[in-house]
């Protein structure tokens, strides 16, 4: 069984492949936790509650011996007014000003299958691969009721979290805070990793130990944002890659959220994670319901890479619905950093004709095909077709392309609208602007306001108008700024915006993923910038940078793949020296770091000399061969970037250990260097594997490893193919 109750007790057990999760009404029908780790069998863990006395801590009046402070006691879902004085899970302030939500266990209730959610994304079950406990909370007085779920999906070792919250009152309550996650951990000595960074920069790593200073983690960008991702990891002092202690947690959510970590005066940890807007203010009228955003979270014994394993898994089978989860996807060429703004229809065809040399299969045109739009400061929101810039309709440019062999895809920035064009001159009230101020800008444009069902009415009318005109296949989304100025017109309660702005974005892309089922969808906001799973369901791929640098890319790809695997990071082989930083690469170093992701071209393909054309029409023939393992497969961080080695180097398997691609790149130039003896990983030790000419055992490959000779010149490569024989 995956979920366990002892009703007799009040103990609720959740139990996974490799993980166990338990906890325990009290006396006074609180709900405590009592452990989250490695599998166990023990029936009752309640032994290990604190159960001394409540020093300088207020505990419930009905304690008459002065036990069960609940700022000392592990909890479930700590709530304001209750003498909990950490980090809080809900907060909210009553009809008479108090802040006080006494949340006593009303009930609890299994169910087959994944709960979903009403309004937002969330992970779904596959058959009878998942259940869902529900546990319901009460506080009496005010008649706030709190509806916990967990969804255990035990073969993937992955537990999912989310809230609702109704109001039973008689009297409307404002939520001030209503976080998706609190897991108390009762003792231990952990690292907090986060993965912190700016544009061109996402998703460094970064090791802060927990204490007992409260650290919060989050964003107020409006997205989930490059500074900071809502995935983050709780480990073992010793952790590494393949042993120790590790919990992973994320957020199924795009907007602002908040994340913290603290100890407790009795060295117990508290996690919390969940929306983050700092003015968020949630109008909860009688008989209304709100619903948090789905939380993840995941434990393994067996060090950092099983934990990523857990998460990739569950993010490619059970998270977005897109039929490209499961197909081949393209190699595609986009014109932007070959043309910028500067281009005819006349140059798309000529660039997608060489192209097709090297065997791309999609041609994605990039911005400035609309309105009025020759640079960045005018047209956003006019999605009207440039015939006069094509020099043709775009259902004959796509045509063009067609004929040429390659598919056809868009680019749009649907979320936002330019001061300079029609649309904000017809409708101004729109856009998103404080009142009687001058908006913040942000690439000189402003946010359209996707609360208002105009707004999206609008957005969904224009993106299908010009999907149904052209045999369009996939679609860019981009969205280029942050939202600042949060404001609009038709909320009386501003508190609500942010996460009004959120489900609109969703309801949008709902209404659009599912009337195109056969066009594949790719995140972008400025690169990286809400890179996470809210989008990713809807989206199978996400641009993980506008940085195509391959050697700052190692770090960026690196940070992003503890949560997300390689089918989720969009990639290409940009030119050299690279537009970003102005390095200079060999192509074969772009094509490697590109393959680490979901592989494609950004750059002139008909300015490219015979020698790249070359190699890039060997590095597209040896991702089509290998697309379905670095998919579908395992991948093993085995050299990191952030270590001070002049070697990165990354490796995936099929899950059958059939096959193996193992990439080495050189950061940087060593004289006389030392071999490099780099131990693989998840092979199959009884099997014999081909390495170039040569066979090794896994057995040898894995403890002995595989002596790799050094390489020379600036920034070069090694990919080397890994195939079992009979």
């Amino acid at each position: 069984m995956t979920i366990l109750v002892d009703k007799e007790k009040q103990l609720f057990t959740l139990q996974t492949k490799n993980t166990t999760y338990q906890m325990k009404v009290d006396r006074f029908n609180y709900l405590y936790h009592l452990y989250y780790g490695k599998k166990i069998d023990q029936p009752d863990l309640s032994y290990l509650l604190y159960d001394g006395p409540s020093h300088y801590a207020p505990y419930p009046h009905e304690s008459t011996d002065k036990v069960g402070s609940l700022t000392l006691m592990s909890q479930e879902y700590p709530s304001a007014g209750t003498g909990d004085l950490g980090t809080l899970a809900l907060d909210l302030q009553n009809s008479d000003g108090t802040h006080v939500a006494d949340l006593k266990y009303k009930n609890y209730q299994v169910l087959d299958g994944k709960y979903s959610l009403e309004q937002m994304p969330s992970f779904y079950a596959h058959n009878d691969q998942a259940q869902t406990l529900k546990i319901t909370l009460v506080d009496d007085l005010s008649g706030i009721e709190v509806e916990l779920f967990y969804g255990v999906f035990a073969d993937l070792d992955i537990i999912t979290r989310a809230t609702r919250i109704s109001n039973l009152g008689k009297q409307a309550v404002k939520l001030q805070k209503a976080q998706s996650l609190s897991l108390d951990l009762l003792s231990g000595d952990f690292d907090l990793v986060h993965f912190h960074g700016r544009w061109g920069s996402e998703r460094n790593l970064e090791k802060l130990p927990i204490t007992h200073t409260t650290t919060t983690l989050g964003s107020n960008y409006g997205v989930s944002s490059a500074k900071e991702n809502p995935g983050f990891l709780v480990t073992a002092k010793d952790v590494t890659e393949m042993s120790g202690d590790c919990y992973g947690f994320n957020l199924v959510y795009s907007g602002n959220f908040n994340a913290t970590a603290e100890k407790g005066t009795l060295n117990q940890s508290r996690i919390t994670l969940g929306l983050g807007d700092s003015q968020f203010a949630w109008q909860l009228e009688p008989g209304a319901m709100f619903e948090s955003p789905e939380a993840v979270m995941s434990f393994s014994s067996c060090g950092l890479t099983k934990l990523s394993h857990n998460f990739h898994d569950a993010i490619r089978n059970n998270l977005c619905r897109s039929k490209y989860e499961k197909v081949r996807r393209p190699v595609l060429i986009n014109n932007w950093e070959a043309t910028y703004f500067d281009f005819t229809g006349k140059k798309l065809v000529e660039i997608a004709k060489a192209a097709k040399k090297f065997d791309a299969d999609l041609f994605v045109l990039d911005d400035g095909w609309f309105g009025n739009r020759y640079d960045e400061n005018r047209a956003l929101g006019d999605w009207f077709v440039n015939e006069k810039k094509l020099g043709c309709s775009l259902h004959d440019l796509v045509e063009k392309i067609n004929r040429l062999g390659l598919d056809f895809g868009l680019w749009f920035e649907p979320e936002m609208v330019s001061e300079d064009s029609e649309l904000y001159r017809h409708h101004p009230d729109w856009a998103l602007n404080l009142p009687d101020r001058k908006a913040l800008l942000g690439r000189n444009q402003l946010v359209l306001d996707l609360s208002k069902e105009a707004v999206r009415e609008y957005l969904f009318e224009r993106i299908s108008d010009i999907l149904d005109s052209a045999n369009i296949s996939y679609i860019k989304w981009d969205m280029n700024r942050p939202i600042t100025d949060w404001y609009s017109k038709s909320l009386t309660d501003q508190g609500e915006l942010q996460h009004r702005y959120v489900l609109g974005l969703y309801d949008l892309l709902g209404r659009l993923t599912r009337k195109y089922p056969d066009v594949l969808f790719e995140g972008c906001a400025s690169g990286g910038a809400r890179f996470d799973l809210g989008m990713l369901a809807y989206e199978p791929q996400i641009w993980t940078s506008d940085n195509t640098d391959p050697i700052n890319r190692l770090k960026i790809q690196y940070g992003t793949s503890f949560f997300y695997p390689i089918s989720a990071m969009g990639a290409h082989v940009s030119v050299s020296p690279n537009h970003q930083n102005g390095r200079i690469t060999p192509f074969a170093t772009r094509a490697a770091v590109a393959m680490a992701g979901t592989f494609g071209y950004e750059l002139d393909a008909t300015k490219m000399s015979p020698e790249d054309q070359k190699q890039a029409l060997a590095a597209t023939k040896l991702y089509k061969k290998v697309q379905a393992m670095t998919f579908n497969g395992d991948s093993y961080r085995l050299l990191s970037p952030f270590d001070q080695g002049n070697l990165v180097a990354w490796q995936v398997v099929s899950k059958d250990q059939a096959q193996s691609l193992l990439t080495v790149v050189m950061t940087d130039v060593v004289t006389n260097p030392a071999f490099v003896y780099l131990k693989l990983r998840g092979l199959d030790e009884n099997a014999n594997y081909k390495v170039a000419d040569k066979i090794y055992s896994g057995q040898a490959l894995m403890n002995a490893g595989l002596k790799l000779d050094p390489l020379k010149g600036s920034y070069n490569s090694r990919q080397i193919l890994i195939e079992k024989i009979s």
